[in-house]
C-alpha cells in the first residue's frame, strides 16, 4: 500500500487530469441529486442549491451521468439548470455503457452503434458542446465482469477525435480491461468501487498511481448499502472529533495521490460536512488502523 505524507490530504491538493485539465481532488458526485428509487421524492430546489454550494465549497470536477434520474427528477437536468453556464474552472465527467428504462431498470449495457447516441444526449442535456470526461462504465451494476471492452471504447476515442470529448476514462473495469483500453486511446481516470470498508481494488488504485491515471471511488462511503461503520473506523473518527464519513473521505485522499473523491449527496448539511474532510489530516497511525477492510 502507498500513502502519502500527512499533509498531501488537502482539498487545495490538484490532480492533473489528463496532463491538461487542473481538478482539486475533493469533488462531487451528482448520482443522489435527483433523489433515489422507491425513496420518498427530494426536492429539487434543495438538489439545485446543493450543486451550487458544492462549486462555492471548492468542488470543481462533478461526476454525472444521463442513467442518473429517478421519477421526479435527472441529474443532467438539475446540474443545466444549477450551474450553467458552467465555470471555466468546472470539469464535468459523464458515463455510457449501461441502458436504462423509466422504470430504472438497466436492462442492456450500450452496443458500439448506441455509444455515439449516448455521448450525443449527455452533450445535449449539459448543454455543453465538448465533455469533459466520459467514461465507458461496464458490467452494470455487475463487477468483474471480465469482458473484452476494446471495440466499445474504440467509439468513444473516435468521438474524442472529432472533437466531442476532451478525455477517456473506464469504470467498474478490471486491470485486464484497463489495459485493452489504454492499448486503443489513452486512459485518463478509472472509476471502481474502493473505500476504507472496501480494499479490494487497491492493487489497480496503485497501479492507477504509477501510470499517472486518476482513480475516482465510487461508493468511498459506502453507497448507502450498509451502514459506514467499523470499530477502527469508529476509533479514527473520535480522535479526531470528525464523522465516520469524513475519515473515509479523508482516507482516501491520503491513500494514493492519484485518488480524486467525489462524494454525493442531495443534503446541504451531509454536503458541508463533506467538503470539510479535506482538511482533516490522517497521521501514519491512522493510516496503519484502517489498513486492512474490517470485519474481512
Amino acid at each position: 500500500m502507498k500513502v502519502t505524507s500527512r499533509a498531501t490530504n488537502s482539498a487545495a491538493n490538484n490532480y492533473e487530469l489528463g496532463g491538461t485539465l487542473t481538478i482539486p481532488r475533493l469533488g462531487f458526485g451528482a448520482m443522489q441529486l435527483p433523489g433515489r428509487w422507491n425513496r420518498p421524492p427530494i426536492d429539487l430546489e434543495t438538489s439545485v442549491a446543493v450543486a451550487r454550494r458544492a462549486v462555492e465549497l471548492g468542488a470543481r470536477h462533478i461526476d454525472t451521468a444521463a442513467f442518473y434520474f429517478s421519477p421526479t427528477g435527472r441529474a443532467n437536468d438539475i446540474l443545466r439548470t444549477a450551474l450553467h453556464p458552467y465555470p471555466a474552472d468546472v470539469t464535468i465527467a459523464t458515463k455510457v455503457g449501461p441502458l436504462r428504462d423509466e422504470t430504472g431498470h438497466m436492462y442492456a449495457e450500450a452496443t458500439p452503434g448506441q455509444l455515439r447516441a449516448e455521448v450525443e444526449r449527455n452533450l445535449r442535456d449539459l448543454a455543453v458542446d465538448v465533455l469533459d470526461l466520459v467514461y465507458l462504465r461496464v458490467g452494470r451494476l455487475q463487477s468483474d465482469v471480465a469482458d473484452p471492452i476494446g471495440e466499445r471504447f474504440a467509439v468513444l476515442a473516435g468521438l474524442r477525435d472529432e472533437g466531442l470529448i476532451r478525455h477517456l476514462g473506464v469504470s467498474n473495469v478490471t486491470r485486464a480491461q484497463l489495459d485493452e483500453a489504454r492499448a486503443i486511446a489513452p486512459v485518463a481516470a478509472v472509476q471502481n468501487r474502493f473505500g476504507v470498508l472496501d480494499q479490494r481494488d487497491a492493487a489497480l488504485a496503485d497501479a492507477c498511481a504509477d501510470l499517472g491515471i486518476a482513480y475516482m471511488p465510487f461508493f468511498a462511503l459506502g453507497g448507502g448499502h450498509a451502514p459506514l461503520s467499523g470499530e477502527n473506523l469508529d476509533a479514527v473518527a473520535a480522535r479526531h472529533g470528525a464523522t465516520p464519513f469524513q475519515v473515509a473521505i479523508a482516507w482516501g485522499l491520503a491513500r494514493s495521490p492519484s485518488i480524486v473523491q467525489i462524494p454525493g449527496t442531495a443534503s446541504l448539511a451531509h454536503l458541508e460536512e463533506n467538503m470539510a474532510a479535506g482538511r482533516l489530516a490522517l497521521d501514519e497511525e491512522d493510516m496503519a488502523l484502517l489498513t486492512a477492510p474490517e470485519g474481512a
